[in-house]
C-alpha cells in the first residue's frame, strides 16, 4: 500500500497547476505564449542548478534532453497551441487521456499489467473532466485536436520514460536539469516565432515568478518525487484534479457559477482518482 503522504504530496503538484488559468488570465501579457513557457521553464531549473550545483554526466545527456523535450518543451508548445486553437474545456479534456495513455505506454515500456481497474478509472475520469469542462457549443479545430492529443502524448511519455530514466541523483538535481534543457530547447521557437517580448509590468513579474519558481520548481519537484515512489499511473490518475483545481479557483476568486453537471464533475473526478489509486496500490 502506499503511503497517504507521497499520494497527498504528489497531489500538491497538479492542484497547484489548476491556478495556471487565473494567472495566465490575470497577470500576464498575451501572445506570447512560448516566451512565457520559457521564462517558466528556465529560471526555475537554473534557480535549482545553483541550489544542487551538480551537472549531469555526459553519458546522461541523451536522457535529460528526451525528457525535458517531454515533459517541458513539446508539452507545453502543444499545450499552448491547443488552448489558442480550441475552447478551454476541449483542450482541458483532451489532455486528460493523459492518465488512459500512461495506463497503456506503462504496459509497453515498463512491463506493467494493465488492470481493468486501472482503465476504468482512467476513462471514468476522463468523463468527470468532460462533464466539468465541455459545452454544446464547443468548436473543433482540427489542428488544435492534433495538438491537444500530441501534448497528452508527451506528457505521457515522459511521465513513463522519468520511471524508466531515473538516475543515480537527488531529485532536486534531476528536475533541474530537465527545467533547464526544457527552457533552452524553447528558445529559439520564442526567437522564430513571437514578437519581440512586451515590458513586463509588476504583476507580469509576480505571475511568472509564480509560476516558474510555484508553478514550475516546487510542483516539479512533488511530481518527480512522486514518480520516483508512486507507479506512473497512480501519478497519472492525480493529474484530473488539475482541471477540478481550475474550476474551484475560478468559482472562489472569480467568482464564476458552478453549475450542477459541473458539480457533477468534481464529484466523478474525485471517485476516479480514489479508484485510481487503490488500483495502483495494489
Amino acid at each position: 500500500m502506499y503511503s497517504k503522504k507521497d499520494v497527498a504530496v504528489t497531489a500538491l503538484a497538479p492542484i497547484i497547476w489548476g491556478s495556471t488559468y487565473i494567472v495566465t488570465t490575470e497577470f500576464l501579457p498575451p501572445g506570447v505564449p512560448f516566451t512565457i513557457a520559457m521564462l517558466r521553464a528556465l529560471p526555475a531549473g537554473l534557480v535549482l542548478l545553483l541550489i544542487v550545483r551538480q551537472m549531469p554526466q555526459p553519458a546522461w545527456m541523451g536522457r535529460i534532453l528526451v525528457l525535458g523535450a517531454l515533459n517541458f518543451s513539446v508539452f507545453w508548445s502543444l499545450l499552448f497551441i491547443s488552448a489558442y486553437l480550441l475552447p478551454g474545456g476541449v483542450a482541458a479534456t483532451l489532455g486528460a487521456v493523459q492518465a488512459l495513455m500512461v495506463v497503456m505506454l506503462s504496459r509497453v515500456v515498463l512491463g506493467t499489467p494493465v488492470r481493468a481497474a486501472a482503465v476504468f478509472a482512467a476513462l471514468l475520469g476522463l468523463a468527470g473532466v468532460a462533464l466539468l469542462l465541455l459545452t454544446p457549443a464547443a468548436v473543433l479545430d482540427p489542428i488544435g485536436v492534433v495538438a491537444g492529443l500530441g501534448a497528452a502524448v508527451s506528457m505521457a511519455l515522459g511521465t513513463v520514460l522519468s520511471r524508466l530514466w531515473r538516475l543515480p541523483v537527488s531529485l532536486l538535481s534531476f528536475t533541474a536539469w530537465q527545467l533547464t534543457v526544457g527552457g533552452i530547447l524553447l528558445v529559439p521557437m520564442v526567437l522564430l516565432l513571437e514578437p519581440a517580448v512586451p515590458a513586463f509590468s509588476a504583476s507580469n513579474v509576480a505571475g511568472v515568478g509564480y509560476l516558474s519558481l510555484i508553478g514550475a520548481a516546487l510542483t516539479y519537484f512533488f511530481w518527480f518525487r512522486g514518480l520516483d515512489r508512486l507507479s506512473p499511473e497512480a501519478v497519472s490518475t492525480l493529474g484530473f484534479l488539475s482541471p477540478v483545481s481550475a474550476v474551484i479557483l475560478g468559482w472562489i476568486v472569480l467568482g464564476q457559477t458552478l453549475s450542477f453537471g459541473q458539480i457533477a464533475g468534481v464529484a466523478i473526478v474525485l471517485v476516479s482518482v480514489w479508484m485510481g489509486q487503490r488500483s495502483a496500490s495494489r
